[in-house]
């Protein structure tokens, strides 16, 4: 198998109830100090329901922070960089460690791994992605170029994904997304928690390929750094 390490250059349950509802998801996104993309040969792209309340990129910031990448949001966003792409089958990996559990927050958001992006940037985009909250839960949603669930409504626990052990404690997450053959997986720390015929993704109003751009996603009012973002295959 071989592996290729995106450089510093191109990368840069607490309980139950505390999985994402709804209400609880109309909080108001916050504006970040200093905000944008700083991290060279990156681009980034809020949600576009974001856009409609008014929010903008430079709400949210993603810059280097020694060796990793650095996201503070803002308003939910997708960063990338263009020349990091994968197709056919292949494995994109990174870890990401959230300093302090809900510091930017009143409940538990996500970040995790975009794949397959097309049309990046662009109101067409699509791609599929993968993401784990704190309290223990993940998501696997997409945009095509309407947001399309795959796991359903709310986060779904799992025994895989960590849990912070309180708010303001610092909790990371490995997070993997694979194409293998006619499949479709999300790992999280080493667990496979969810798996899709690629068929259900590839499909009117959601994927063109699960070849494309790869990146990472986060809710908004959320921070984390991210290492070791790489695709192997």
């Amino acid at each position: 198998m071989s592996r290729r390490i995106i450089s510093t250059a191109a990368t840069a349950a607490v309980a139950l109830t505390m999985l994402v509802s709804p209400a609880q998801a109309q909080d108001e996104s916050r504006a970040i100090t200093d905000g944008g993309v700083s991290v060279d040969g990156w681009m980034g792209k809020i949600d576009a329901g974001e856009a409609e309340r008014g929010q903008v990129l430079e709400n949210s910031k993603l810059a280097m922070d020694g060796d990793a990448l650095h996201v503070t949001t803002g308003p939910a966003a997708a960063y990338w960089n263009p020349e990091n792409t994968a197709s056919g089958d292949y494995t994109v990996t990174a870890t990401f460690s959230e300093p302090a559990y809900m510091a930017l927050n009143s409940h538990p958001h996500p970040y995790g791994i975009v794949i397959a992006g097309n049309d990046m940037g662009t109101d067409q985009q699509s791609y599929l992605y993968c993401a784990a909250y704190g309290s223990g839960a993940f998501i696997v949603r997409g945009f095509g170029p309407d947001p399309f669930q795959m796991n359903g409504r709310r986060a779904e626990a799992h025994d895989a994904v960590n849990t912070a052990a309180g708010e303001g404690e610092p909790v990371s997450q490995e997070i993997a997304m694979s194409v293998r053959g006619d499949m479709v997986e999300c790992a999280i720390n080493g667990t496979v928690v969810a798996s899709y015929p690629k068929g259900d993704v590839v499909a009117a109003g959601k994927l063109k390929s699960t070849d494309g751009v790869f990146g990472v996603r986060f809710g908004h009012n959320t921070e984390a750094r991210i290492t070791g973002l790489s695709v192997s295959h």
